[in-house]
C-alpha cells in the first residue's frame, strides 16, 4: 500500500514522503496511529504542490543571499577600539562588535555567530574575515581596526 507520510518514521521515511509498505504494516500502526495517509490522487497532488512551494522558497532564499553577498564582498568595516602605543588593542574586537557594525554598513540585521575572522584580532590593522549568509553562500569582507581617538 502506498502511503504519505505526516511525520518523520524511523527506518521509513521522512515526513511528506511517499513510501510502499505493507498492507498490514500501514493499517494496522501508521495509519491508525496518524504517522501517514493513504496516497490518493489528491493527496499526492498535495505534497507535489506542497515540495514546488518548498524548492521555489529554497530558490528565493538561495538568490537573495547571494545577492547580499555581492553587496558585503567590497565591504571593509571599521572598529574602533583603545589601544597603547605599540600598537596592541586593550582586549581584542570579536564578532560581537563586528556582526553590528557589518549590519549597520549594509542595513540587513547579522548573527554575531554568523561571522567568522580568521584570527584573533589583538593589534591595529586590516584582517578578513566571513560572514555566512545561506548554507551554500558565504561573504567575505574585511574588518579595520582603527585607534579609537
Amino acid at each position: 500500500m502506498k502511503v504519505i507520510l505526516k511525520q518523520d518514521v524511523k527506518a521509513i521515511g521522512k515526513k511528506d514522503e511517499i513510501h510502499e509498505v505493507s498492507d498490514g504494516y500501514a493499517r494496522n500502526f501508521l495509519l491508525p496511529r496518524g504517522l501517514a495517509a493513504v496516497a490518493d490522487a489528491t493527496a499526492v497532488n498535495m505534497v507535489r504542490t506542497k515540495n514546488e512551494a518548498k524548492e521555489h522558497h529554497a530558490a528565493e532564499a538561495l538568490a537573495t543571499a547571494k545577492d547580499l553577498a555581492a553587496k558585503i564582498a567590497d565591504c571593509t568595516v571599521v572598529i574602533k577600539a583603545k589601544g597603547g602605543a605599540s600598537g596592541r588593542l586593550f582586549g581584542k574586537v570579536t564578532t560581537k562588535e563586528v556582526a553590528p557594525a557589518l549590519s549597520q554598513k549594509i542595513g540587513v540585521e547579522f548573527d554575531k555567530r554568523k561571522v567568522e575572522m580568521d584570527r584573533d584580532i589583538k593589534d591595529f590593522g586590516t584582517y578578513n574575515a566571513t560572514v555566512r549568509l545561506h548554507t551554500q553562500v558565504t561573504a567575505a569582507f574585511k574588518v579595520k581596526v582603527e585607534e579609537l581617538n
